[in-house]
């Protein structure tokens, strides 16, 4: 077990960006699982944490997967989007949003981003879709809810189906509303570096009842296991072309015991980031820096701590500051529309100007639930230090 914070670092020790951090009772409950004989998918905690992330999206069905990745394939199977069809997804994203949907021949639409939200640009959707595009992915980034109404207008009109990735925003809700609700399913990411982690995992949200029959089916090798296991068939059989997607139970037992310091996990990441933007906001216009914003009424998954630093270059020459001082800050996403892949996926050229400005001006602090005070006003003397001389 981890010692309830990081000991306070000398001003030599690195700090890290991220650290997976112990928070209950994960081994006991990782030791339950093994001792109980079922340590394969859709066992007892698996329902469990099925149950639970069930809850937090207002009862919509929840199907735990072995990756976000994973989750966005299964959304694209259940939709069975493919040859012909184009799927919209940001540039600014993780390349697997993206090659979910493009693993099964659907050609890929680029929609450039909010520079406020960092999620996708909704005026840019609505110039951009047509009737061709069976499904758009925005991306919840850093936490905070993209403009997800006007994004399901702009879907609505040529009737495409909203897939909302929600790797990011688990917890986080707009205008009261949990993220990941609106579109007609989302998805989760249970990897090492989010909020809530069992090493490698995901969930396939599914908010539209129509569409949990064929996605149990896929999730299940194909077949109806699910209907068997709830007595509704007398033997499962193989129903579709479907995969291995489920998630191990001692990972779901991992998991639980995450979820079930929900609390804690959410109070440590909202008082680091709180403790960030409270020190730079004071000095943001001084140094030329733009830090992100919740919106009122709005509350934050307090995934990451991120902010754009103005200038030609100016952000790597204070990255490789930091770097020098062993803070372990971090760029993130590369533009998707002008990678190799990129290119070759989509259907036509993307222009996407903010994507490819915040590429260049996006930095991340270390971020962790471990993180102790001490270490995050380190963080900040060596950022501000070197914001001042770059």
């Amino acid at each position: 077990m981890m010692p309830s914070d990081e000991r306070r670092s000398s001003a030599s020790e690195p700090i890290r960006f991220n650290r997976p951090s112990l928070m209950g009772r994960e081994l006991a409950l990782v030791a339950e699982a093994m001792d109980g004989g079922w340590t394969a998918a859709a066992g007892p905690f698996s329902r469990r944490a099925e149950a639970a992330l069930s809850d937090a999206h207002d009862g919509a069905t929840v199907l735990l997967t072995t990756s976000c990745t994973a989750a966005l394939e299964l959304a694209a199977a259940t939709l069975d989007l493919g040859p012909g069809d184009v799927v919209a997804v940001p540039s600014f994203t993780f390349p697997t949003t993206a090659s979910a949907f493009a693993r099964n021949g659907a050609a890929l639409r680029f929609i450039d981003v909010d520079p406020d939200t960092l999620g996708m640009d909704p005026v840019h959707l609505a110039d951009q879709i047509d009737e061709r595009v069976k499904a758009v992915v925005p991306v919840h980034y850093a936490g905070r809810a993209a403009s997800i109404e006007a994004v399901c207008d702009a879907a609505s009109t040529v009737g495409a189906t909203v897939i909302e990735d929600n790797a990011h925003g688990l917890f986080g809700t707009h205008n009261g509303r949990p993220l990941g609700t609106t579109g007609a399913m989302s998805t989760l990411s249970f990897h090492e570096t989010k909020n809530f982690i069992c090493g490698e995992g995901g969930a396939l949200v599914i908010n539209r009842p129509a569409d949990v029959d064929r996605a149990e089916i896929l999730l299940h090798k194909g077949t109806d296991r699910r209907r068997f296991d709830r007595g509704q068939v007398d033997k499962y059989t193989w129903q579709l072309t479907g995969s291995s997607f489920g998630l191990s139970d001692v990972l779901a037992a991992y998991l639980t015991g995450q979820l079930e310091a929900r609390d804690e996990i959410l109070g440590r990441r909202s008082a680091l980031w709180h403790r960030y933007r409270d020190a730079l906001s004071t000095v943001a216009d001084r140094l030329g820096i733009t830090l992100p914003v919740v919106p009122e009424g709005d509350t934050s998954a307090w995934h990451m701590f991120h902010l754009l630093i103005d200038g030609e270059h100016r952000r790597n020459r204070v990255l490789a500051r930091l770097h020098a001082d062993g803070i372990g800050a971090t760029f993130h996403y590369q533009p998707l529309h002008s990678s190799p892949a990129g290119r070759r996926l989509a259907d036509r050229t993307a222009h996407c100007p903010v994507t490819d400005r915040v590429a260049d001006q996006l930095l991340r602090l270390p971020f962790h639930n471990r993180l102790a005070p001490a270490q995050a006003d380190r963080v900040l003397d060596s950022l501000t230090r070197a914001l001042e001389e770059v």
